[in-house]
């Protein structure tokens, strides 16, 4: 492992900026210390997550990163906090160059379900990092097999609540994986915060973590 990435430490903790509960789960795992830096009410989170016509799902998930990192940067200027670390990450489901976004309602979480049943998917997610003038980010592609997901238990799943604010309109950590036959890739960043290269990017930026 080169000298970079056993920099010594210097930040104590970061600022995330998320409401994701799981990718607060998921740093807690690797033992970063964390405060949240999120949206004021007066900020319009969803506009930075639109697609762009003829986009691929690689360059959005890392266009919308970097915007909401922007995004996070001004915040923490704006509100004159600690200086730390912003970790930033965006999360698509993606069939052939077909985004699979987050549900806008009940039925768009059934039609994207069924496109899913019965086939592979990737999972694509971009973290970046940034200290000071620095920026880095990492992506992490994943491939999940879905079998058959029978038409009554996607409305069953759907009435649960859980696809909605998640790509793809499910969750692997939940009720969803009882349907997943296959995964290549990384779990943690199906979840959306992949750990191993989050753990490279904040190594590098100097924050304190687990061994």
């Amino acid at each position: 492992m080169s000298g970079d990435l056993l920099a010594a430490a210097r930040f104590d903790f970061v600022w995330l900026a998320s409401q994701s509960e799981r990718r607060r789960q998921l740093l807690d795992q690797i033992g970063v210390s964390h405060r949240l830096l999120v949206a004021d009410a007066d900020e319009d989170v969803e506009a930075l997550e639109a697609e762009r016509v003829g986009e691929l799902p690689l360059d959005y998930v890392v266009r919308v990163t970097r915007a909401k990192l922007q995004a996070a940067r001004e915040r923490l200027r704006r509100r004159q906090l600690d200086d730390a670390p912003i970790v930033c990450a965006d999360t698509t489901v993606a069939i052939g160059r077909s985004i699979l976004g987050k549900p806008v309602d009940a039925d768009d979480a059934r039609r994207m379900l069924r496109r899913l049943s019965d086939r592979s998917h990737r999972v694509l997610t971009a973290v970046a990092v940034t200290a000071g003038r620095r920026t880095t980010l990492a992506t992490s592609i994943s491939h999940v097999h879905f079998a058959t997901w029978p038409a009554a238990s996607i409305d069953a799943y759907v009435a649960s609540g859980e696809p909605f604010g998640k790509a793809g309109g499910y969750a692997i950590q939940g009720a969803a994986a009882a349907w997943v036959a296959h995964v290549a890739g990384s779990h943690t960043g199906i979840m959306g915060l992949p750990l191993h290269e989050t753990a490279q990017l904040l190594r590098r930026a100097g924050v304190a973590m687990a061994p």
